[in-house]
């Protein structure tokens, strides 16, 4: 079979589209997760967190998509590095998975009964169901930067040496979790401010004006233990960019501070960390000037940058190896074959654009605000 696009370009192209499938995902369900975790905080009473719940209500289901888009786009075009995931993050993505699977539960089940404790029980089911994922998604990203504990046999098998959950829940990771956390639930909070009305939106809006500042700092600390605290890797042999898929075929140095060095390569990267930043800061001054559409936007951008920042951090890495460095999975040597790239490159550029038409129709028809008054006069036909 003549594949028109060569083996380098097609493995540039899906860290790519991999990027812009985590963070449409981080975006679209980031505010579904955001106003979860922020449930307890915007809504005081049975009726107001109703009104939350529904802003998010009609739209949760197909944001969960771009969750499905990226595990896929991992599992078919780097194969290696959802192996090595799912193996050293079971129990981290066991109780996202767990997490997750509450939230249509709570949302169906919540407003079958209305005794107080029976609905207050989902309540903190769905708030668990914001917060775990957010954090453990952040975590995630601050243990790839230390480096994975894996390494590869002659066989080429994944052999996990870490000690389990505990391990992943560092100082470092904790912190990109909290950057998660932040990221997400201000962009619940952008959200909520734009699609609801009342004491919900009034809370949502003095959130969001003073958590991106909190999103700031931490991304900023972060940010400064990467460059001054953190070992990188850089690869030290030549790079074969359309060689096999061997990781073992190169060999790689761990150097302080080498994920910075990126910026110094590649001078564009540094729009990343640039436009998290000013993106936040725009999201908290929209908010005090009661633009909440602006802020909803500048939510999106700052988000893009956040996990943007993660990935230019790491290029060409996607796993590093704690224990062999020399088996850290790159861009250039993790991939699915040729044939299975450029196929899966064809039928994203079909299905894609659907998912995006088909998204934009959705919000379309949805558009306007969640009011009490609105809840109450359809209370047995919405959540």
């Amino acid at each position: 079979m003549s594949i028109p696009v060569d083996y380098e370009t097609l493995r540039l192209i899906w860290w790519l589209f991999l990027g812009v499938l985590l963070i449409g995902f981080a975006i679209m369900d980031g505010f579904d997760l955001g106003t979860a975790a922020l449930l307890p905080f915007v809504a005081r009473t049975d009726i107001e967190r109703r009104v939350a719940i529904n802003a998010i209500g009609p739209v949760w289901d197909g944001n969960q998509v771009w969750l499905i888009l990226g595990a896929g786009a991992i599992f078919a075009a780097w194969p290696a590095i959802y192996a090595a995931s799912f193996s050293g993050f079971y129990i981290a993505l066991f109780l996202v998975l767990a997490t997750l699977i509450l939230r249509p539960v709570g949302f169906e089940f919540r407003n079958k009964i209305e005794a107080p404790g029976w609905r207050r029980f989902w309540d903190y089911a769905l708030f668990a169901g914001g917060v775990v994922p957010s954090l453990v998604f952040g975590v995630a990203i601050g243990n790839l930067l230390q480096g994975v504990p894996f390494r590869l046999d002659a066989d080429m098998r994944i052999l996990y040496e870490g000690s389990g959950l505990f391990e992943l829940l560092n100082p470092f990771g904790l912190l990109c979790g909290l950057v998660s956390l932040s990221m997400l639930a201000s962009q619940g909070a952008a959200y909520l401010a734009l699609k609801t009305e009342g004491p919900v939106e009034q809370r949502a809006r003095r959130i969001a004006s003073f958590l991106p500042l909190v999103t700031v700092a931490l991304f900023l600390g972060a940010g400064t233990w990467v460059a001054f605290g953190l070992d990188g890797y850089r690869i030290t042999s030549e790079v074969v960019t359309g060689g096999p898929s061997n990781p073992l075929l190169k060999t790689v140095a761990i150097v302080p501070g080498q994920w910075i060095a990126n910026y110094s390569a590649y001078p564009l990267f540094i729009a990343a960390p640039v436009l998290g930043v000013l993106g936040a800061l725009l999201l908290a001054v929209s908010s005090l000037a009661g633009r909440p559409g602006l802020g909803f936007i500048a939510s999106g951008v700052s988000i893009f940058g956040i996990v943007s920042t993660a990935g230019v951090s790491l290029f060409p890495f996607l796993m590093p190896s704690s224990v062999q460095p020399q088996a850290s999975f790159t861009v250039w040597d993790a991939s699915s074959s040729q044939v299975t790239l450029f196929v899966m490159l064809v039928s994203t550029l079909i299905f894609l654009p659907i998912i995006l038409l088909y998204t934009s129709f959705v919000f379309k028809v949805l558009r306007g605000t969640v009011t009490e008054t609105h809840v109450k006069a359809n209370s047995h036909k919405i959540y």
